[in-house]
C-alpha cells in the first residue's frame, strides 16, 4: 500500500476571502470515481465528492491564507502557505506528495513533486482541489450572511461584473484584496 498525498489550493482569482488549500492522503490502490479538477465539477457533484473523499480518505486537512498575508506575500506565496499549513495539520505520513501546478510548498518531506494538471490526473490532487475549493465556497457564504449586499455566495468572490458593480456601490471592505488591481483601482 502505497499513501498519496494531493496537495491544491483554492481561491487564487478572487478578489475578496482568503486563498484555501488542502492536502488528501489517499492509499494508491483506492478508486472513487468521477474525481476531477474542482473547477470542472457542479457544486451538486463537488458536494457528494467532498463527502466521500471525508469517509474515504486515510487523513486529509485543510488551512487558508488570510487576506492581509495575501497582501503582504502576494497571492503565490500565500497559497503556498496555506498548502503547508494544510500539509501540517495532517496526522498521517504520506509516502508521496504531488501539488498541483509547477511550485512547492516548503514542507519538511523528501519525496514530493509538483505537476501541472494534477487536479485532473492523481486522485489524491483532485480530492484535495474538491476539499479546498468547498470549504472555500463554504467561508464565502458564511461572509455572505454578513454582507449579503456583495452576493458573495453567488460569485464567491470572483471579479464578474456584477461583483465590481456591487463594490462601486457598496465600497470595498476588509475581506477585500486591496492588492489586486480591480481593487486597488477602485481604491485609487
Amino acid at each position: 500500500m502505497t499513501l498519496i498525498c494531493g496537495i491544491d489550493e483554492a481561491g487564487r482569482g478572487p478578489l475578496a476571502g482568503p486563498v484555501y488549500a488542502a492536502a488528501v492522503i489517499f492509499d494508491s490502490n483506492f478508486i472513487i470515481y468521477d474525481l476531477n479538477d474542482s473547477k470542472k465539477l457542479s457544486e451538486k457533484k463537488r458536494l457528494d465528492l467532498y463527502e466521500i473523499i471525508k469517509i474515504n480518505a486515510v487523513d486529509y486537512a485543510f488551512s487558508f491564507a488570510s487576506v492581509s498575508e495575501i497582501d503582504q506575500l502576494n497571492i503565490l506565496q500565500a497559497s503556498l502557505l496555506a498548502m503547508k499549513r494544510a500539509y501540517e495539520k495532517l496526522t498521517k505520513l504520506p509516502h508521496q506528495i504531488i501539488v498541483d501546478g509547477n511550485f512547492i510548498p516548503n514542507v519538511d518531506f523528501n519525496n514530493i513533486k509538483s505537476l501541472p494538471k494534477a487536479d485532473e490526473l492523481i486522485p489524491a490532487v483532485s480530492a484535495a482541489s474538491i476539499i479546498a475549493k468547498v470549504e472555500r465556497d463554504n467561508y464565502m457564504k458564511k461572509l455572505d450572511l454578513k454582507y449579503p449586499e456583495y452576493n458573495l455566495k453567488k460569485h464567491k468572490g470572483y471579479p464578474t461584473k456584477e461583483h465590481l458593480d456591487l463594490i462601486k456601490i457598496h465600497g470595498i471592505k476588509d475581506f477585500y484584496r486591496k492588492s489586486f488591481k480591480p481593487v486597488r483601482d477602485l481604491i485609487n
